[in-house]
């Protein structure tokens, strides 16, 4: 399986894993000039960005700890354009998230488990 395939396959199971959780679907692969984010969701009155990351092994650091501080500008970026592009004036509150599947997390059927960072990293503390 290459690299796309499996972070394909990450997101699908990102996205049942939160829904599961009661968040509901926003956008998928959002793109734009300044980026991408991955699921874009709705959890109760916060509008979440969440970035998906897997690890197959750890030799250099864990999934979670590779949305390092030039990733997160990226993001944050990103987010304030798909923001400015929305037709409401009523900015909604606003998450970012991460869902990272480390290396050597079994479940027992051979998938990793989920592990979320709610409200993973702030704007304010990015810049």
């Amino acid at each position: 399986m290459d690299r796309q395939q499996i972070g394909r396959d990450a997101e699908q199971r990102a996205l049942n894993y939160l829904i599961q959780k009661g968040l509901k679907l926003i956008n998928r692969n959002y793109h734009c000039r300044f980026g991408e984010i991955d699921l874009i969701m709705q959890d109760k009155e916060q509008l979440v960005f969440i970035e998906v990351r897997s690890r197959r092994h750890s030799h250099w650091g864990g999934a979670g700890l590779s949305v390092d501080f030039r990733k997160q500008k990226k993001l944050i970026k990103t987010a304030s354009y798909f923001l400015s592009q929305q037709k409401s004036s009523n900015l909604p509150v606003c998450r970012f998230d991460v869902i990272a599947f480390e290396a050597n997390k079994d479940n027992g059927s051979g998938d990793s488990c989920p592990i979320w960072y709610k409200d993973a990293f702030r704007p304010e503390a990015t810049f």
